[in-house]
């Protein structure tokens, strides 16, 4: 290797090393503005180069203060992962490598591993072993990529072959989701050409769950034609799940298609004190989750599983002259809406291996506990809950609208810990995602001191 290039490699090395070693310590908001920002990584591009050392210094201090800390141990305001070491080093020898996960000739390394941790996931999950998978950016192209199937699915039944002849002149497909449904399944619909127009919405409970019986009045009086239902793991404000046994059993009766968003709540499964909130999912036709959210691999990284191998390849598959598409191998391409793409499943791999059965159910039970003791800690210190904490999430309210405002600021401010904002059927209020690996009852602790300060001043 060239000795510049190891020079700077090993610097890089320093600069990420000194990142990680103080996101402990440092605010877990960003400390530097966007006018700071810009003057230390903007102006003119200048004619000549620049020594690769002092690019990456720059960006090295620019990232101390101008990086949220959200892969550090007090980080709740989204559900956001940290990466588990094993995780990162993978990313670093998939940016090495720099493989494109495209076909099995461009890359057998990453097509084996593909295969290999998409049969880990699926018995996680308690899927069955035969379905397809594909490793996506996120849950949004997850769901993208299990509704195109359920699109060639259902428009097959009814005679019609999209992806030859499109949407114009085809049956049209009903979709059903619940009050709840996530904004990324809707987003999904439109690039699909679907539309919104065409989704009907289910009412939920106070927990935001999906009403099976509402879903079977609408099931019952519909009309025949094509139809999907797409149901929730993981409530995004309270972390609860619909009923999707009763959902399953309903939509098969209907003759319908059944989509799963798990974005977070599929990985409950992992974990045996919470497995039984996906009761009836292996029931379904697709779903849909994050490995860059619960697994905590570092960014991007989603998964799509599909019941029926035939139709996600119809839907996604490509071919042309150049491209060995004909083999016994797996080529990724053909289960993604992307050809060219990073190889995802590397750091999927390695966060699998090094945790094992027994730490993915303890990574994911602990945070449980731990959304718990935030929870009834907040509780104890006057602060009103407004959910059943069943998983990860935590709705806090300190008053009116306003108040809990001002604390959420002042939380955030303070730079301790940080949580966001939502507004929970018609309630403002605080929410505490809690998905690292890192997190321990000592940073909750610490957290929920800085929370309580806030509320009180």
């Amino acid at each position: 290797m060239d000795e510049k290039f190891h020079s700077l490699l090993e610097r890089a090395e320093g600069h990420a090393s000194a990142w990680i070693e103080t996101i402990a310590e440092r605010p877990v908001r960003a400390t530097r503005s966007s006018d700071e920002l810009r003057q230390l990584l903007g102006g003119p591009l200048a004619q000549q180069a620049l020594d690769p050392e002092i690019v990456t210094a720059t960006l090295a201090n620019a990232a101390l203060g101008g990086t949220v800390a959200s892969t550090g141990p007090r980080f709740f305001g989204f559900v956001v992962g940290g990466r588990l070491p094993a995780a990162l080093a993978a990313d670093w020898l998939v940016s090495t490598w720099d493989q494109n996960a495209c076909v099995y000739a461009q890359s057998p390394l990453v097509s084996v591993i593909e295969q290999i941790t998409g049969s880990w996931l699926l018995e996680i999950a308690g899927l069955s072993p035969g379905m397809s998978f594909g490793f996506v950016t996120g849950c949004q192209m997850a769901s993208f990529t299990g509704l195109a199937a359920a699109r060639h699915r259902v428009l097959r039944r009814a005679g019609w072959d999209v992806e030859a002849n499109g949407l114009c002149g085809a049956p049209p497909i009903e979709v059903v989701v619940s009050e709840e449904a996530h904004y990324t399944i809707f987003m999904a619909l439109r690039l699909l050409g679907i539309g919104t127009a065409q989704v009907r919405r289910i009412p939920t409970d106070d927990q935001g769950r999906m009403r099976a019986d509402e879903l079977g009045k609408f099931l019952h009086a519909r009309k025949n034609g094509p139809c999907i239902v797409c149901a929730q793991a993981g409530n995004v404000n309270t972390g609860a799940f619909d009923p999707l046994a009763a959902i399953a059993e309903q939509t098969r009766a209907a003759g319908a298609w059944l989509h799963v968003d798990g974005a977070f709540g599929l990985w409950a499964a992992a974990a045996p004190a919470r497995a039984h909130l996906l009761a009836g999912s292996e029931l379904a036709d697709s779903w849909a989750t994050d490995a860059h959210k619960w697994l905590n691999v570092p960014y991007d990284c989603g998964l799509a599983f599909v019941r029926d191998p035939h139709a996600l390849q119809a839907a996604m598959a490509i071919t042309a002259e150049y491209l060995p598409t004909q083999t016994e191998q797996r080529n990724p391409s053909d289960f993604t809406p992307e050809l060219s793409r990073r190889a995802r499943g590397v750091e999927v791999w390695a966060a699998l291996r090094s945790l094992g059965r027994a730490g993915l159910a303890d990574m994911i039970g602990r945070n449980c506990v731990q959304a718990r003791r935030f929870a009834e800690k907040l509780r104890a210190g006057g602060c009103e809950i407004l959910n059943d904490v069943v998983l990860n999430q935590v709705l806090v309210a300190f008053g009116d609208a306003e108040k809990t405002k001002r604390v959420i600021q002042a939380i955030q401010d303070d730079g301790t810990c940080w949580a966001g904002i939502t507004v929970w059927q018609g309630r403002t209020a605080m929410r505490i995602s809690v998905s690292s690996w890192a997190t321990t009852e000592a940073d909750v602790d610490q957290s929920v001191a800085a929370m309580l300060r806030a509320a009180r001043a």
